[in-house]
């Protein structure tokens, strides 16, 4: 076991870490959390792009489960870092099986939120039968209407001032379809082009994940310099947005039946303008062994008040049934 001294004084600190290739030439980094004779969970993170954080530990019990934490590819510790190529929604749900083998787990409960909850759905609708229990944070399905409320309908009713600034990078004629325009922005090779669209994509984001942003306006006067800490996030969002996350309409709903007898919590803020209530009951009603909980006076980020403990009170309350089904 490594770090047994960090791991007594902090027991959220990682049991084992490895890089995992995975084919394609992507290594993954995965990290193990908590007790290893515990429940095991998966816990996928958000974006696509963002990579893991030492607060998504935190959410599990390090008595009663044994937490997998990956940076799925291109993100994170992942390399090649920021890697594009040969990264799909598809490949990512072959990762998580490659995972599962190489740590020999047989089934494992499933927690994600945003995309990782996307991701969640995708892998356990892929693989039911390794699959004992579901947890999400902020559904997301995937899909362009989604898109198409948070940035089209949810920012100018919401933000009107940073809608208007989040037009104002596009020329008159992209503004006809902003989304298709930032996304070609961002993935356009010219880092004059690609860098002030990429971070006003990211500070738009940032202030519709929080309940009360500390500005409703786009400071590009905070672009990073050339050569400095960039945010990848926009680069893998602009990635796969554009592909439809790499699956078929609607797939996640229309798939829903293959999450028969999987119990779910839903935890769904009530103001969260990126993935609004309305999905998470969609879903709920699509799968009936799902429920959801709503934390009120919260936005869409971990992060907001009250939200991680209504993630823990989920998980605390399938550990009977997840330990009864190992």
């Amino acid at each position: 076991m490594e770090n047994e001294a960090a791991i007594k004084a902090d027991p959220h600190t990682p049991l084992t870490t490895q890089m995992l290739p995975v084919g394609e030439g992507h290594t993954l980094y995965v990290e193990t959390v908590g007790n290893p004779d515990g429940v095991p969970v998966l816990f996928l993170h958000g974006g696509p792009g963002s990579g893991c954080q030492p607060s998504h530990r935190r959410l599990f019990d390090p008595d009663r489960y044994h937490a997998v934490l990956f940076d799925q590819r291109g993100a994170g510790r992942s390399t090649p870092h920021a890697q594009r190529s040969a990264n799909s929604t598809d490949r990512l749900i072959a990762d998580i099986e490659t995972i599962r083998m190489a740590l020999g787990i047989d089934r494992w409960l499933v927690v994600g939120g945003s995309w990782g909850a996307t991701l969640a759905l995708a892998y356990a609708q892929s693989h039911p039968d390794r699959v004992t229990a579901i947890v999400l944070r902020a559904t997301f399905l995937g899909t362009r209407r989604e898109l198409d409320w948070a940035f089209a309908t949810a920012m100018p009713h919401f933000y009107p001032r940073l809608h208007a600034d989040f037009l104002d990078l596009l020329t008159p004629s992209e503004r006809a379809a902003p989304l298709e325009a930032y996304w070609r922005r961002i993935l356009n090779s010219d880092p004059e082009i690609h860098r002030p669209a990429a971070f006003a994509w990211y500070q738009a984001e940032r202030i519709l994940s929080q309940i009360a942003p500390p500005a409703d306006r786009l400071d590009l006067s905070q672009l990073p310099a050339p050569g400095a800490r960039f945010p990848t996030s926009p680069f893998m969002e602009a990635h796969y947005f554009s592909n439809d996350c790499f699956l078929e309409p609607d797939q996640l709903l229309v798939n829903a039946a293959r999450l028969d007898g999987i119990p779910g919590r839903i935890v769904q803020s009530r103001y969260d303008l990126l993935c609004p209530p309305a999905t998470s009951f969609a879903l709920a009603k699509a799968w009936p062994d799902a429920n959801v909980r709503i934390v009120d006076t919260a936005g869409h980020g971990q992060g907001e008040p009250g939200v991680e403990a209504a993630i823990t009170q989920a998980l605390a309350d399938l550990h009977p049934t997840v330990t009864n089904g190992q």
